[in-house]
């Protein structure tokens, strides 16, 4: 049987989005240059992420926690797989061309991030990891319901989400 999907993010504000960061100092937090809120789709993102405009080697993640939303700071590596190469982005586990997935890594949070640490993972090289999971297969009488579909693939966008942020928390 399949079941409406009604997963998404709640909208987020530039205060909330701004405050939410845990691996930069709040003044510098303060200058993150934020995408076009009013334009953001909620229902239809399990995190908020977004690149740097200006800087293409940096990128902001935002997801829902259940303490409140969590922010990171990502910066993109800058070595690239060779064209017709497939990579696996690992939180949305979409199969792409390498050239659009890259590792993607985050100081930790606290002393430990001051003090260099770090940790990555290969990520979609725009961060759309959201409208991935929601490119859904044709219909078949064989397939599971696409309702079914989406909803596994939102869960499991969130808690691989969840989890690489945990790691950028564990400090």
């Amino acid at each position: 049987m399949t079941r409406g999907y009604s997963g998404g993010m709640r909208a987020l504000t530039a205060e909330e989005i701004r405050a939410s960061f845990v691996n930069v100092e709040p003044d510098d937090a303060a200058r993150i240059p934020l995408p076009g809120l009013h334009e953001v789709v909620w229902e239809d993102r399990e995190f908020l992420g977004w690149r740097d405009p200006s800087l293409a080697s940096r990128g902001y993640l935002v997801h829902e926690a259940a303490e409140g939303p969590v922010g990171i700071v990502l910066r993109r590596a800058d070595g690239r797989a060779g064209a017709g190469i497939p990579a696996m982005c690992s939180l949305c586990r979409a199969t792409q061309p390498a050239t659009q997935v890259a590792l993607w890594s985050a100081p930790r949070a606290g002393q430990a991030g001051r003090d260099g640490a770090s940790v990555g993972t290969y990520i979609c090289d725009d961060l759309g990891c959201p409208h991935i999971i929601r490119m859904l297969p044709a219909s078949s009488p064989w397939a599971i319901g696409s309702g079914d579909l989406l909803e596994s693939r939102s869960t499991g966008l969130v808690d691989r989400v969840r989890s690489f942020c945990a790691s950028v928390l564990a400090g």
